[in-house]
């Protein structure tokens, strides 16, 4: 029997990619400020839900309801299917810890759950190239171990280098100080942040929307390897002109030919904004 391949929303991978490996995705929830619940590109997808927070609305988020867990949990437990479920950074949400709990809670009444959870401490599309990657490999027969050894690299090795267009989401959300995302505004200073160890870390600030990418596509010849031959990852919060100008920075230094290019997902674009350029490559090959 195939593995079946499992993620939650904060993944953002492209919806036919979804359906084309037949990934099962548990999606995340999100809250307005009338405290109205939204279901991550299920009830709300991102391309409104950053509309919204440019005129002004705040959104908050929440991982999946611990009863989504449970039925997926058990469906798959009745079925005898084996699963891996790659699930997002445990530092960025509080996903990971919850399903780990639900798993045990249900292998008391089917001890045969063939259930690996798999703590991938990457976000957006860093998580979504590692899911993409491990459900191709099902699709082609692989076994679990085959498969969560490639995932323990492909984790280990993911690169996340963002930036955002607005600071004032980064400190509303606790990222920088106010005083940082004052200073930020007047100088049109700009963060490039990356992700170690499933935390957001700041990088460094630079002057200027345009300098931002040249300097994302510098970190990425300074850290990535084999960059021609990989799928290069890029997120926007709904601003493909920027995300293509990404692209062609990046094609144009490094050859690189595959990409998957989408918009950030709710759950996540609730925390960056509208304006976010998320990109997204391994450090190591094998």
């Amino acid at each position: 029997m195939s593995v079946k391949i499992i993620t939650d929303s904060a993944a953002d991978l492209p919806k036919e990619l979804l359906q084309t490996y037949d990934i099962d995705l548990i999606p995340l929830r999100v809250y307005d400020e009338a405290e109205t619940e939204y279901l991550d590109g299920v009830t709300l997808e991102s391309t409104q839900l950053l509309q919204k927070m440019r005129e002004g609305e705040m959104y908050k988020t929440s991982l999946p309801s611990l009863e989504t867990f449970q039925e997926k949990f058990v469906t798959y437990a009745k079925l005898g299917t084996p699963c891996i479920y790659v699930a997002f950074s445990s530092e960025l949400s509080g996903t990971y810890q919850s399903s780990v709990v639900i798993k045990e809670e249900v292998k008391e009444t089917y001890a045969d759950l063939d259930l690996e959870i798999i703590n991938t401490k990457c976000a957006s599309l860093g998580q979504g190239l590692v899911v993409l990657e491990a459900a191709k490999m099902a699709k082609e027969g692989a076994s679990k171990e085959e498969i969560l050894n490639r995932i323990a690299f492909l984790t280990k090795h993911m690169e996340h280098i963002f930036t955002v267009a607005d600071l004032q989401y980064l400190v509303r959300g606790g990222r920088l100080s106010k005083v940082a995302g004052f200073i930020g505004g007047l100088l049109n200073i700009k963060p490039i942040l990356n992700v170690e160890e499933g935390k957001l870390v700041p990088l460094e600030k630079i002057r200027g929307r345009k300098k931002v990418l040249g300097r994302m596509v510098d970190i990425m010849e300074d850290r990535g390897k084999n960059l021609k031959d990989q799928t290069i990852g890029i997120t926007h919060g709904d601003d493909l002109e920027t995300a293509n100008a990404l692209k062609a920075l990046i094609t144009e230094k490094f050859g690189c030919e595959v990409f998957i290019v989408n918009t950030i997902g709710a759950a996540i674009g609730a925390h960056t904004g509208p304006g976010v350029v998320t990109l997204f490559f391994l450090n190591e090959v094998e």
